[in-house]
């Protein structure tokens, strides 16, 4: 099954700098995730689809849908456990 992490972020926004490495380390040690970085100034119409009110706000996904969405900064553990539960 497919399992994606959106990341809802903005330039401006402090937390979302101290959710960045967080992600990199997940980023490097699930390969079979895809990341991707939603710039919200420049992706408006993709952050209202996914009806993003606060930074950060990450969204995983599967095939079936959004499996959890979580907002301001979220710990490793939490994200991983999503991913499991994304690709079981």
């Amino acid at each position: 099954m497919a399992v994606t992490l959106k990341d809802f972020y903005a330039d401006w926004c402090g937390p979302c700098k101290t959710q960045d490495p967080i992600l990199e380390e997940l980023e490097a040690d699930y390969p079979d995730v895809t990341f991707e970085k939603v710039d919200v100034d420049e992706k408006q119409d993709v952050a209202n689809e996914y009806q993003v009110r606060s930074l950060p706000t990450l969204i995983v996904e599967n095939d079936d849908g959004v499996v959890e969405r979580f907002v301001g900064v979220t710990q490793r553990d939490d994200i991983e456990s999503a991913l499991g539960e994304a690709s079981a």
